[in-house]
């Protein structure tokens, strides 16, 4: 009778002792979260009350931690579940959740009527994004300005104090850049390697893509684009206090690397992909495939625009469809400007496709 007590008492116990793990990964795991919330809230409240926050920069672990969730699975479901076209009867109520949530402009939709949407892409009114014709660079997307300026010792700023490496963010110099760049091809520094024309400078904007933006991107000058790089790769959030924590954020996400020329030498553009932005399109390069479900870390895949019968390239006209995200993402430019180049810009601004980034 003992005997048959202590097994009526024990059963109750391990089980207890089993589900004690479980409760403790969603304890930490929820404290975890709770902290980086409250951590990006005090970061918002400094910024309104204009004081700069300080930085702190995610510990390895803390990266290889985030790295393990499975976003890049996360972002092709969200990805088909785009492509989805809802029933005429539910668009309206789910559209109207999605642009409440992320404060959507509808007056600028080239169609306003819900119901005439399939998926959660629209275009615009012609009207609604002048290009500026006075400027040599415009923004290229809606979106807002994380950093800008000077490229300096090879370090491109992402966010304020936080940096990645130029040579790891674009890939090394193609054969066919070292024919175009051969002029500076005995220079020992990456960056000088990019620079063409004697007195000329590096220079570098950053424009980060809410999900409530215009998903679009456009030429941000007259260009021809020569070459292509993917770099499969993460798919972390690029917001703005996420590339304020992780170093060289941009250099762990997938992304692609458009090279080229304008008329004052090297030009790029870079789309990074983010959480639920797996997919990027470029709308001249039907072979581009992003977001694959294997890739090997630290590949690239290079294509070149120039053959046999197109030695030019693709060319460009400023404010151009170039190309568009699933979701809100970021656009980094780097480009060779003479030193008399400005930038029109402050930090933190908003910005929209069409206004002006800088001139000379």
């Amino acid at each position: 009778f003992l005997l048959d007590r202590r097994k009526l008492h024990a059963a109750p116990v391990v089980r207890t002792f089993r589900l004690r793990p479980f409760y403790f990964l969603v304890a930490t795991g929820g404290g975890y979260v709770g902290y980086t919330q409250y951590e990006k809230y005090r970061v918002e409240q400094l910024e309104k009350m204009g004081i700069e926050a300080p930085i702190k920069i995610a510990s390895e672990w803390e990266v290889s931690l985030y790295k393990s969730v499975p976003t890049r699975l996360l972002s092709r479901a969200w990805g088909r579940l785009n492509q989805v076209d809802l029933p005429t009867w539910l668009r309206k109520p789910v559209y109207s959740l999605y642009i409440w949530t992320f404060g959507v402009n509808m007056k600028e939709a080239a169609v306003e009527d819900l119901h005439h949407y399939r998926n959660l892409r629209r275009k615009l009114k012609p009207q609604s994004r002048p290009v500026c014709c006075y400027h040599s660079v415009i923004s290229p997307s809606d979106g807002k300005i994380l950093n800008f300026g000077q490229v300096k010792n090879c370090e491109v700023e992402q966010v304020k104090g936080v940096t990645y490496s130029l040579e790891s963010f674009l890939g090394p110099c193609t054969s066919i850049e070292d024919m175009q760049f051969s002029q500076t091809s005995s220079s020992n520094s990456f960056q000088t390697q990019l620079v063409t024309k004697e007195g000329n400078e590096l220079y570098h904007c950053v424009i980060y893509l809410a999900p409530g933006d215009y998903h679009c991107f456009h030429s941000p000058t007259d260009w021809r684009v020569s070459h292509r790089r993917h770099f499969p790769g993460s798919l972390m959030s690029v917001n703005p206090g996420v590339a304020r924590w992780i170093k060289e954020l941009f250099c762990h996400n997938e992304r692609v690397v458009l090279t080229g020329d304008w008329k004052h030498g090297f030009f790029s553009l870079t789309a990074v992909g983010a959480t639920n932005v797996g997919s990027i399109r470029i709308y001249f390069d039907r072979d581009l495939h992003t977001n694959s479900p294997s890739y090997s870390k630290g590949s690239y895949n290079d294509f070149s625009y120039i053959t046999n019968n197109n030695k030019e390239g693709i060319p460009m006209r400023k404010g151009e469809h170039l190309g568009e995200f699933n979701l809100g993402s970021t656009i980094v430019l780097i480009f060779e400007a003479p030193k008399d180049f400005n930038f029109h810009l402050k930090p933190g601004q908003k910005i929209r496709f069409g206004e002006a980034l800088g001139s000379l």
